[in-house]
């Protein structure tokens, strides 16, 4: 099936599940860029960020047998918590795979979806060959953060929510760690309009998929110490990257004190609470990396942060 139509009939099979998030505006940010910029709010979506919509898309999907045999993932963040809550939603067990270091409050929400935790240590072996043993012994299906076109369609409706709403767009800015979400909403945004400029945006500490994007091949990043931690993922994936380069027009990267002023800005001019993995394309913007004209998507994310986080942005 065409890419767009995955999009497409994803929208659907989330319809009444997903929340469509709301769209919002700045005139003090207008007035400032001399452009029309709309933020796509996925820190309203549920369970905090738009990972809910890949993985609901991806899960919805199983036959029955592999609901009766349960998924796994692994992550340390938004996507633990969307596999959670979508198989608490869908009745299907989940096992996630988290390092022992992941933050307690992370862990917390994961669990009380009604995921089974299974920690590790990240110095002696890797989240992958835990997934395989598990997977191989029980028979798991794997539901990976990114690396999967169900998940891929899931989160470009991000965008084409978005389009629906605003109808056109001369840019969109989108955050990418893993390029799931980068792929999905450009896929989608060149489905709706083929005009539509789309840059993916990265900490300049975790460069890896523009980097990618610039050369051809495929760059890597082992743990980058960016406060975005959802752009921590070490490369684009064996899916995610094609499209990356098929569908999206630029790549651009955004320094951290650029980050922290973009959660700065959303909270005190906005009264938006939006985690420093969703800010990036508003930093991109506040920093200079991209000069914004006409009609302006940003998408904003997801907005799982913690006090003490964003207690140190506010105060820097």
């Amino acid at each position: 099936m065409e890419l767009f139509k995955l999009v497409e009939a994803a929208q659907e099979r989330i319809r009444g599940y997903a929340h469509v998030t709301p769209v919002m505006t700045s005139q003090t940010l207008d007035d400032l860029t001399g452009a029309r910029i709309f933020f796509k709010c996925e820190n309203f979506q549920r369970m905090g960020a738009f990972k809910f919509r890949g993985a609901f898309n991806a899960m919805s999907q199983l036959t029955e047998e592999q609901k009766d045999r349960g998924v796994i993932t692994y992550s340390s963040g938004n996507h633990a918590q969307a596999v959670a809550l979508v198989g608490r939603l869908l009745g299907i067990r989940t096992v996630v795979v988290m390092p022992n270091n992941a933050p307690a409050i992370k862990r917390k929400a994961t669990e009380a979806y009604g995921a089974t935790l299974v920690g590790y240590d990240p110095e002696e072996t890797t989240r992958e060959e835990i997934c395989r043993d598990l997977k191989a012994r029980h028979g798991h299906t794997l539901v990976p953060p990114y690396d999967h076109i169900n998940i891929v369609a899931g989160q470009g409706t991000a965008a084409k929510e978005l389009l629906d709403e605003v109808e056109t767009l001369d840019m969109l800015l989108v955050p990418c760690g893993g390029g799931g979400l980068l792929s999905g909403c450009a896929v989608a945004a060149k489905g709706v309009d083929p005009k539509c400029r789309v840059i993916g945006i990265e900490p300049e500490l975790a460069d890896d998929a523009t980097r990618s994007f610039r050369t051809g091949k495929l760059h890597t990043v082992k743990n980058p110490p960016t406060i975005a931690d959802g752009t921590r993922t070490p490369s684009l994936g064996e899916i995610t990257f094609p499209l990356v380069l098929e569908y999206v027009d630029d790549m651009q990267t955004v320094a951290e004190h650029a980050i922290m002023e973009a959660v700065r800005y959303l909270f005190y001019r906005m009264k938006l609470v939006v985690e420093p993995s969703g800010v990036l394309g508003l930093a991109a913007v506040l920093g200079g990396s991209v000069k914004p004209a006409g009609r302006v998507g940003i998408i904003l994310s997801g907005g799982n942060i913690d006090g003490a986080t964003m207690k140190k942005i506010l105060d820097a």
